[in-house]
């Protein structure tokens, strides 16, 4: 609740009592580094006392205890934890993330300005604090079929709504380098704001020009050298830790007290699962201490650093003037939160429930005819056929070329060299287009996965060693709106509804949990190996994450940004 300025004088001086006050704890000091015993004033949404002793309406003991400003997600798509923006909210602001900074091109890719409009509808509403980067590749570039097309002019309309902080990820370096008209034209629309970058292995010269148009931070680095050199270069680092790509362990030798102002922690795609079982921005802070990350240094890429890199000026430290967003916790090295407050707001049950809602949007997204066994086939006599190879914890992708003979006119899948079939069919009901191709890393030996969750298109991937199970999955997907299943001799044993366009579920983010633990038990009966299946075959078909990709138009070079094996890409 925002207060008058008189309010905010009066209980900063403490002449009249603060509406909450935090009582005996210590506050971790992000400028110092010490451990400072104060009690902490509240008034309305914003902290307006430290370092003294206040008396409050209401007084919350935390003796013994310790306070930390309040996480900041830097980079995440909502959508890929599989709820709604609430169900989020109520899942991972008791963790401790009070602000969270998302990109809506998953569901954007889908329904356009529509699902955009849907998350500035819901970030009004939640405990925790969203802030919305509208979206920048609607879709990621020319080799997909997407659900919308979003240009410079759809854009700027939205660039002073009061949730937004810029523009997002701009996945399409190549096409910043290349000049491309529409890529030019939204970083000019949004030029001296926030621009977010991703430019995974660019270095050097082609690194200089794509800072050089305007793009100011990035999380796509996997190698301590690669972001150092963006550091040196001036982009502020976000070291991500998601479900599938795991940086951490290779960046933390770079979070050192001096680096930490420049380096931030995000999570871009992580699932309630994931969550459950590790934590959110919490995991990444308990992990990065254990391998010996300076505590100072952590907690100010948790929270300080993103409030200044992406230019949130009210939060970031304990301190008077700053939006009272706290977690109380018993030890640095744990980080278990205790107590969380977002904006002054003590996030329970009860706060959560006293929150508005928003309608959902594009249901019935899943727009595919009936598919056939018949429809998986892999025609082709090269001697060699190019394959995806999965790197686990990395969305970068080997480009492999491996002898496959030719059986009846199709190169059929080989269980025995992990080599299986791929498939992304177009679902939006723009083409009808498919591609099918080879992957190895999945470790699959029988039957099939499928899933709407594909990167950015998210158009209907399946991967599988059997062709019927292969339909039979994704034509489940049709039926259920959108979401994952898992096939095997010609029945579904486990699957998740996502009728939110084909992204989300309508349920709460414990129901996703189990499913999704369902679904990861299902997957290891037909040999998966991943931790993660279902996202990183959702990664698979991003074309503009080296080396080699898979969308509904054909194979995809990323290296040489083009369409290769169009012959298996066919209405």
């Amino acid at each position: 609740m925002r207060r008058s300025l008189s309010d905010l004088i009066d209980q900063g001086r403490g002449v009249v009592p603060a509406d909450v006050v935090l009582k005996n704890g210590r506050v971790f000091d992000l400028i110092t580094g010490e451990l400072v015993q104060t009690d902490v004033a509240i008034c309305g949404d914003t902290i307006v006392g430290t370092f003294g002793s206040y008396t409050g309406r209401r007084e919350i003991d935390c003796t013994g205890r310790i306070l930390v400003p309040g996480f900041i997600d830097t980079h995440l798509h909502i959508e890929s934890s599989l709820v709604t923006p609430f169900e989020f909210d109520r899942c991972v602001t008791p963790r401790g993330i009070t602000t969270a900074i998302c990109d809506p091109h998953e569901i954007a890719n889908v329904c356009g300005l529509e699902g955009i409009g849907y998350f500035l509808q819901a970030s009004a509403l939640t405990v925790m604090d969203i802030r919305v980067q509208l979206s920048s590749c609607v879709p990621s570039t020319h080799m997909e079929t997407s659900g919308a097309m979003l240009d410079a002019g759809d854009l700027a309309p939205l660039r002073d709504h009061p949730r937004v902080i810029g523009l997002a990820e701009f996945m399409n370096f190549p096409g910043v380098l290349a000049k491309d008209e529409s890529c030019l034209a939204k970083l000019e629309a949004f030029r001296g704001r926030h621009i977010d970058g991703h430019a995974p292995l660019l270095r050097g010269h082609d690194l200089n020009g794509y800072i050089a148009a305007g793009i100011r931070t990035e999380h796509e680095a996997t190698t301590a050298d690669e972001a150092l050199e963006k550091l040196r270069k001036g982009m502020r680092v976000l070291i991500r830790e998601g479900s599938v790509s795991k940086d951490l362990h290779a960046l933390a030798p770079l979070l050192t007290e001096r680096l930490s102002p420049y380096l931030c922690l995000c999570t871009d795609d992580r699932n309630p699962l994931d969550i459950a079982e590790h934590g959110h921005i919490d995991h990444m802070i308990r992990t990065a201490i254990g391998l010996g990350v300076p505590p100072l240094a952590v907690y100010r890429a948790a929270s300080l650093s993103g409030a200044e890199a992406f230019g949130l000026k009210d939060r970031g430290l304990i301190a008077p003037g700053k939006r009272a967003d706290i977690v109380v916790i018993d030890a640095l090295e744990e980080c278990r939160a205790v107590l969380v407050l977002a904006g002054g707001v003590v996030a329970d049950e009860a706060a959560f429930a006293a929150r508005g809602t928003v309608a959902p949007v594009a249901r019935q997204s899943v727009k595919v005819a009936g598919l056939t066994p018949g429809m998986f086939g892999c025609p082709g006599k090269a001697a060699t056929t190019p394959v995806i190879g999965i790197l686990p914890g990395k969305i970068i992708t080997e480009r492999l070329q491996i002898a496959i003979p030719t059986v009846e006119g199709d190169r059929p899948p080989d269980p025995a060299r992990d080599l299986a079939r791929i498939a992304v069919i177009e679902r939006h009901g723009r083409t009808g287009g498919r591609a099918t191709g080879f992957v190895r890393g999945f470790g699959l030996q029988r039957g099939a996965i499928a899933s709407t969750v594909c990167h950015d298109h998210h158009n209907l991937a399946v991967v599988g060693v059997d062709y019927a199970d292969m339909a039979l999955a994704a034509n489940r997907l049709r039926e259920i709106e959108g979401g994952f299943a898992v096939a095997l001799g010609g029945r579904i044993l486990a699957e998740l509804a996502l009728p939110l366009g084909g992204l989300i579920s309508l349920q709460p983010f414990e129901a996703v949990r189990d499913a999704l633990t369902d679904l990861r038990a299902a997957a290891r009966t037909l040999g998966v190996t991943l931790e993660e299946p279902f996202l990183q075959l959702a990664f698979l078909a991003l074309p503009v994450i080296p080396h080699l990709k898979i969308t509904d138009r054909g194979l995809v070079d990323v290296d040489r940004f083009e369409i290769v094996g169009q012959g298996d890409a066919r209405p």
